[in-house]
């Protein structure tokens, strides 16, 4: 049986954070998963390089954007690393791989009048590379509920695809295949979405050369939504590759619920056009929250570093977090304060306590060496038949995309083994002669158990696994999904060894600021910084803490920000500092976009002398740092009031 498996590719235009590492988490659970259980795997991610967003953010960075995605796309490659992420194949829309694909594919709707020219006149939004008729608009903004920032007119010359001649079918396919579209909240609307009328689609762009060229007019490059839901099959190598022909269709396709519509409507239909065969599942899963309730991104000012969260709590707990606190139809709320409650509560001291106090008993009581069990009870046999129920729910969620409700039953088997344990008290079986016999029965239970759930914790924490497999002589051959349906399937004589705590008890004091600076010091960064040494400017002559008192550093709220008539570099930003509205003015115009400050709490000096800039007084300055062309306002990730002090 084959199983392929994809995430969406994801956009390089900033470093790559825990918002964006659940998707790739859950599939390669997944993608584990059917591993064990002997399907033939194929898992794809990768990145969607051809992005107008992409030129935009690589020239405010004085760079060429190959050069800057080739970066960023080490940061993502660097990240699953990290997360212990078991892709088979990394699609860049940048290869001749790609490129190769989507203009055959561009060619043949277009000969088969599936494409057309046109001239289109539209709302466009850069951030989210979407065009919008005005009657959709909010406010005169985008009205994407993540994104709200202005859009620009655009009127150019372009190719269209024909979405409404496939629109009928599409809603049939939808309809007749219950499970395409998970899960049924997406499905009702995409149904609705549908039902209402489908526009033709933009598909080419002429306004900036960034891209893939139309091979039959240049001057128009291939618009990103239809270049890029094509790396699904370019990187099987369609339509003539083993890989294609292997693998296609995919199982399922999975993604945030911002993107369903581009796969559950755009990519269908191209599919349909092409007479190729539809994806089975399109599974659109909710987004992570901050504790404050906004989605976890960069433009929000909310990202934590995911190699510091690494370095500090393991790959594995921050795997169980993600694939734990999101549960299906809903978004997940995360928090560093979560992170750590859950780290403590399920694994150390539920699952950890477990493999830790049965294998000092072991270890205690016989030498270390698995016994021979004796005749089980019907407190065993009660254990193997949950065991059995534990591995049939496990098997059943996965199957439904659900890692949350697979991870709430595998911990129903960890709550009852801590219970077998206190049940049957082996501390006080040793110390009677009559009961050695059953003192070994129980011990025997113990290892058998944790041989279980080493392999129902495999997709989800694929380190945990080797460590517990290692601490109780268990060879990797037992590493089988069949086999965590089996009891009594270790020998005698095998030997445990107690190594370290599998997860430590975390106290978030326990982390300094020395070892935040250390932590952040080891971070992996791209080859281009390992190998060039920086410079930097020399730091300039002590002051004494007398003057520094003189800077009075504020917290200030952005309250609106436009750009400076008749000048590139100049931002006039309204903004709220201890109740009271002030302005300034700050050459930061050509690194931030007016709306991606607004609603931010930065930093300002609130006491400097007002100046005039080009006929404006600016009352004080915002602080930023920069380097070598890049430059980043300093951004507070908690909400503190307007006027607090910076000390």
């Amino acid at each position: 049986m084959k199983y392929y498996i994809t995430t969406p590719i994801f956009y390089p235009n900033a470093s790559p954070h825990i918002g964006t590492a659940y998707t790739t988490v859950a599939a390669d659970a997944f993608a584990r998963y059917h591993r064990l259980k002997g399907h033939d795997v194929y898992f794809l991610t990768g990145t969607d390089e051809n992005a107008q967003k992409i030129v935009r953010t690589a020239e405010s960075q004085g760079m060429e954007p190959l050069a800057y995605v080739d970066g960023v796309v080490e940061r993502f490659k660097a990240l699953w690393e990290e997360l212990d992420i078991s892709y088979d194949d990394f699609i860049r829309t940048t290869e001749e791989r790609h490129h190769e694909v989507v203009k055959k594919i561009f060619t043949k709707l277009y000969e088969q009048g599936d494409i057309y020219k046109s001239e289109y006149e539209g709302w466009y939004c850069t951030p989210c590379e979407t065009f919008w008729t005005e009657n959709k608009l909010i406010d005169g903004k985008c009205p994407n509920p993540d994104c709200g920032r202005d859009v620009e007119l655009l009127k150019e010359e372009s190719y269209f695809f024909k979405l409404s001649k496939y629109q009928d079918a599409l809603l049939r396919h939808i309809k007749d295949h219950p499970d395409f579209i998970q899960p049924a909240s997406r499905r009702n609307e995409m149904i609705k979405f549908i039902e209402g009328g489908l526009e033709d689609l933009c598909v080419s762009r002429t306004t900036f050369q960034w891209g893939i060229q139309v091979p039959f007019n240049p001057k128009h490059v291939v618009y990103v939504w239809l270049d890029a839901l094509i790396n699904y099959i370019s990187a099987l190598g369609y339509p003539d590759g083993e890989l294609y022909q292997r693998y296609w269709p995919a199982e399922v396709h999975l993604m945030g619920k911002d993107i369903v519509r581009f796969h559950a409507v755009i990519w269908p239909i191209i599919l349909m056009a092409l007479d190729v065969p539809l994806p089975k599942v399109v599974y659109g899963h909710g987004w992570y929250l901050s504790k404050e309730g906004g989605k976890i991104s960069k433009s929000r000012g909310n990202v934590q570093d995911s190699f510091k969260l690494i370095r500090r709590y393991g790959s594995d707990a921050i795997r169980y977090f993600l694939l734990r606190e999101m549960q299906v139809g809903t978004d997940g709320a995360y928090s560093e304060d979560s992170l750590v409650e859950r780290l403590n509560s399920d694994l150390a001291n539920d699952l950890g306590n477990f493999v830790s106090r049965s294998l000092a008993m072991i270890v205690k009581y016989r030498g270390g060496v698995i016994p021979k069990a004796g005749e089980p009870t019907e407190l065993e046999a009660e254990l193997r038949a949950l065991g059995q129920e534990v591995v049939a729910k496990v098997e059943e969620r996965l199957e439904a995309h659900d890692p949350a409700g697979a991870l709430e039953n595998l911990w129903r088997l960890v709550s009852r083994m801590n219970k077998y344990v206190d049940e049957t008290a082996p501390w006080t079986l040793a110390k009677q002669e009559g009961q050695q016999e059953r003192l070994d029965t129980v011990l025997h239970t113990f290892a058998e158990a944790i041989r279980v759930l080493g392999i129902l914790c495999a997709p989800f924490m694929p380190k945990l696994t080797g460590k517990m497999f290692r601490q109780c002589g268990i060879s990797d051959e037992l590493l089988a999904w069949e086999a965590a349906k089996e009891w009594d399937v270790l020998g005698e004589g095998i030997q445990v060894q107690r190594g370290e705590a599998l997860f430590p008890r975390i106290d978030l004091a326990q982390f300094s600021i020395e070892e935040e600076k250390a932590s952040v010091n080891e971070i992996k960064e791209t080859p281009a910084v390992e190998e060039n040494k920086v410079e930097f400017e020399p730091i300039k002559e002590e002051i004494s803490i007398d003057d520094f008192a003189k800077i009075d550093l504020r917290v200030a709220k952005v309250l609106h920000a436009e750009k400076v008539e008749k000048t590139d570099k100049l931002l006039k930003l309204e903004i709220e500092v201890a109740g009271k509205p002030r302005t300034i003015v700050s050459g930061i115009a050509q690194h931030y976009a007016p709306e991606d400050l607004v609603g931010k709490h930065v930093v300002i000096v609130a006491n400097l002398k007002p100046a005039k800039l080009r006929g404006i007084t600016s009352e004080g300055m915002i602080l930023a740092a920069s380097h070598e062309g890049v430059l980043e306002v300093l951004v507070l990730d908690k909400e503190l009031p307007a006027g607090a002090r910076v000390k």
